[in-house]
């Protein structure tokens, strides 16, 4: 029997040739990020933002300018309003009550809506975050995203050497600014799927990291003269069937999930579906090339903390 193989197992493609023109690109990926994020900003959800978000589903077509007109005139201040999905879905945005007790006023908000509204709308999802939660939302969700890289820096540093830490970590922040950029440009909502999407996209680009690097070790222990540039086109190449196998197979479900799952979990897919894109690029063009750069000794081949050797490997950056 046969496997299917979308690799064949004797490539020879030269990734390390196209590393200079990988690195601009990635230095302009990252450039154009920090400038959107100061310039734009991330559209921040309900999550980060505080205030209260109705999902409903009206009978027939929504008309959204009849909700907007029945809705304007309560005095709830900004109200944004906007049909998603389906033609009947609409999505209800209202800012935080101001008050001692925000919690009571944003209750009694949406109690004026639902009245406004009438009877005629199914209320599919009716979610209230205060100021004070969605402050610490913010705060906790950086939090996570810095914790989660500095853990994956000491990982490698222990399992290999710094140059392997240095190259991982850069990886890793490319990763995220570069999806970052995305949601700037795209203006796509950023909340707390979107911080579940980023740390799965730290977690899966690590893995792909690991596998080249895995790779490198062994061949850094098995062929003692051969040239760095070639010792990492080798081992990218080896490994490259199971980065496009394990990609294309998570890629199957994430674009299923995109089509079907529907526009609540949308954004968080889309970011998924980019995030194993760059997390392959990066653990390919960016990850392993920095090991040229940053002068890989045979350390490498006994653990970061274990080596006894400081042979450099041959070959210039």
């Amino acid at each position: 029997m046969r496997h299917l193989k979308l690799i064949p197992d004797d490539t020879n493609i030269p990734f390390t040739r196209w590393r200079y023109v990988a690195v601009g690109l990635s230095l302009a990926v990252m450039i154009a990020a920090v400038v959107l994020l100061f310039a734009r900003g991330l559209n921040f959800g309900i999550d980060f933002e505080g205030g209260i978000l109705i999902e409903i589903a009206t009978e027939g077509p929504a008309d959204i300018g009849n909700i907007r007109d029945e809705l304007g005139g309560l005095g709830l201040g900004d109200v944004q309003i906007q049909q998603f999905g389906q033609p009947d879905d609409v999505l209800i945005r209202v800012q935080s009550p101001q008050g001692d007790d925000a919690e009571k006023a944003s209750q009694a908000v949406v109690q004026q809506i639902k009245s406004a509204l009438g009877d005629g709308v199914e209320y599919r999802r009716v979610e209230v975050v205060g100021p004070q939660v969605s402050g610490e939302l913010v705060q906790d969700g950086v939090l996570a995203i810095l914790v989660s890289v500095a853990l994956m820096l000491i990982y490698i540093w222990f399992r290999f050497e710094w140059q392997f830490s240095l190259g991982s970590v850069i990886a890793l922040v490319h990763d995220v600014m570069a999806t970052l950029a995305l949601f700037c440009l795209l203006d796509m909502e950023f909340n707390l799927q979107s911080i579940a999407a980023l740390l799965t996209i730290v977690g899966y680009s690590m893995n792909d990291t690991v596998i080249v690097f895995d790779r490198v070790r062994e061949n850094l222990r098995k062929y003692k003269k051969m040239p760095l540039t070639e010792l990492i086109d080798l081992s990218i190449n080896q490994t490259l069937s199971r980065t496009v196998m394990t990609s294309g197979t998570t890629l199957l479900a994430l674009f299923a999930l995109f089509i079907f799952g529907g526009e609540v979990i949308r954004g968080f897919t889309f970011a998924m579906i980019f995030g194993i894109f760059i997390g392959t690029y990066s653990s390919i063009f960016i990850a392993a090339p920095v090991l040229l750069a940053a002068g890989v000794t045979r350390d490498a081949t006994t653990g970061g903390l274990g080596g006894v050797s400081k042979e450099k490997v041959p070959g210039k950056a």
